[in-house]
């Protein structure tokens, strides 16, 4: 089993879906581990996670909650997951109807989040010649999305960009910057809205598009993001993980 014992790891949307498996596989691997979500989060049963109610639209309170983390273990984070995203309840539209508003909501959640993280995140790192950011970014990072939101993929994009520009500007010194892309998985109310308005014959064709012929779990997308904190990924930077069970 990984080991993350004296690990400090900070966790974006972490109160349900890929952000709540993340910080429970990272903490039954022993690391101390900080939460945050928009939602208010519910106390966890194991006594190493931390979580604190944190809009990431504000970039200052997203600072500011680095800032804690740091204060209060008197280092640098050693390890940043940016899982914060989504639609922000979108539906699809044509082009012509997205409002500037729509648009740049979905800009701030996907791309401003993280940007405001990893840039709090980086002095620390830097001070600790040592770091690992992973961000969560989605199948919508290699190609069209299944959401039919174009800012949803266009910033899914964008975060992969960012992904591999930090790899470049951080890994000198000694911090990695790496992403997942999971593929459709069904995890909050958000996905499950989107399964529903599939019906029966897409659902099955989504399913039979995958080669292992199932669906994900968001447990299995934690444990990619393990692999690429831990040192069995140490030479691996700049790259991006499709767990979509072969497309």
């Amino acid at each position: 089993m990984l080991d993350f014992t004296n690990k400090t790891v900070a966790i974006s949307g972490a109160a349900i879906g890929f952000g709540r498996a993340i910080a429970s596989r990272f903490a039954s691997a022993g690391a101390t581990v900080f939460g945050c979500d928009i939602l208010q989060p519910e106390t966890s049963s194991q006594s190493n996670i931390a979580m604190a109610q944190v809009d990431l639209l504000d970039r200052k309170a997203a600072a500011d909650w680095i800032a804690s983390i740091e204060a209060k273990t008197g280092r640098g984070i050693d390890i940043l997951i940016c899982n914060a995203g989504g639609v922000a309840g979108q539906t699809p539209q044509a082009i012509e109807d997205v409002t500037d508003e729509n648009w740049d909501r979905i800009v701030d959640i996907n791309l401003g989040a993280a940007f405001a993280l990893c840039r709090a995140v980086a002095p620390g790192m830097k001070r600790q010649k040592a770091g690992s950011i992973i961000t969560i970014t989605s199948g919508a990072a290699l190609q069209a999305s299944l959401t039919g939101i174009q800012a949803y993929c266009a910033t899914k994009h964008a975060v992969l960009g960012l992904t591999r520009q930090l790899a470049h500007e951080l890994g000198p010194y000694g911090i990695r910057v790496n992403s997942v892309a999971p593929g459709f998985v069904r995890t909050n109310a958000a996905t499950e809205r989107q399964w529903a308005s599939y019906g029966p014959d897409r659902q099955n064709a989504l399913v039979e598009s995958i080669a292992l012929k199932r669906l994900g779990t968001a447990d299995e997308i934690a444990k990619s993001v393990l692999f690429f904190a831990s040192d069995l990924s140490s030479f691996v930077n700049g790259q991006v993980l499709a767990v979509d069970g072969g497309k």
